[in-house]
């Protein structure tokens, strides 16, 4: 059994990397196992949180992807779309998620936001994940 489950959309894979980088080195210096799972695209991560959740194998969940805006409104629905699915699995759940999906304009932003020299993102849902399960331990639910 894994500690924490990481949710990583792959669709921007140099991104993706480097935001697991982060993450997966925050929960090395804690001493905590993950799991990684790929899905194809931000859109997908509610669908595999909800199944993760179901699984009943992790103390807490890490969701992690990159949407750059386009020229359409696509970005506009899998933003919202997957920030508010997996929001409403956590609070329905009562569980412990970390998100760290960028939103961003520019494959500029998102490196600003994703290189680990200059303040991953993923590390920081993974610090998230952890003070949400230290919180859900505190009223032991």
């Amino acid at each position: 059994m894994s500690d924490i489950c990481i949710i990583i959309a792959k669709f921007y894979q140099d991104i993706a990397a480097e935001l697991v980088r982060g993450a997966t080195e925050h929960f090395a210096k804690a001493g905590l196992s993950y799991e990684i799972i790929e899905v194809p695209g931000a859109f997908e991560i509610p669908s595999a949180l909800n199944m993760a959740i179901m699984s009943e194998k992790y103390a807490g969940f890490v969701t992690l992807g990159c949407v750059i805006r386009g020229e359409t409104t696509h970005y506009d629905y899998v933003c919202s779309e997957s920030a508010r699915g997996i929001n409403q699995l956590a609070i329905e759940f009562a569980e412990a998620v970390g998100y760290g999906i960028l939103t961003v304009e520019t494959p500029e932003q998102a490196w600003d936001r994703a290189a680990v020299t200059k303040g991953n993102k993923g590390s920081d849902a993974a610090a998230a994940c952890l003070a949400m399960l230290a919180i859900k331990q505190k009223m032991a639910i």
